[in-house]
């Protein structure tokens, strides 16, 4: 059964795109920590990140950085921290989260709530830094 990242990137479920290319796919979380909060992904569906053959791999963190480059430049922060825990869902992604302190990244922190318009308008800022 495909997982809601698969059907995402079948283009079954919408998302906030940010940025893709024939492997990979950026969109934004819709339950973010920080305004930008971003999963990257790999397009082939893989549960666990450390199952991805080394050269999809570096691939997929290469995509990942050239997208938190792009999220720095459109969201104040300090730094964009990265965070890969692979339960939630059982297909590999990674979290890019705009921090300022090292609490920024709590996954038991409250998410935020925003507009569509709000996550429309933040996609297309980061998309337009790539």
């Amino acid at each position: 059964m495909p997982t809601i990242f698969s059907k995402i990137v079948a283009g079954d479920i919408p998302c906030y795109k940010v940025a893709e290319d024939e492997n990979f796919l950026a969109f934004l979380d819709i339950n973010p920590l920080a305004k930008g909060h971003t999963l990257v992904i790999p397009k082939r569906e893989t549960d666990y990140i450390f199952d991805i053959e080394d050269q999809e791999y570096q691939q997929l963190f290469l995509f990942a950085k050239k997208v938190a480059v792009a999220l720095k430049k459109t969201i104040q922060c300090e730094k964009v921290g990265i965070a890969v825990i692979g339960l939630e869902v059982a297909h590999a992604h990674i979290h890019l989260v705009p921090i300022n302190g090292i609490y920024d990244i709590d996954f038991k922190k409250p998410k935020l709530k925003l507009s569509q318009e709000e996550f429309v308008l933040i996609a297309e800022r980061i998309a337009s830094k790539l």
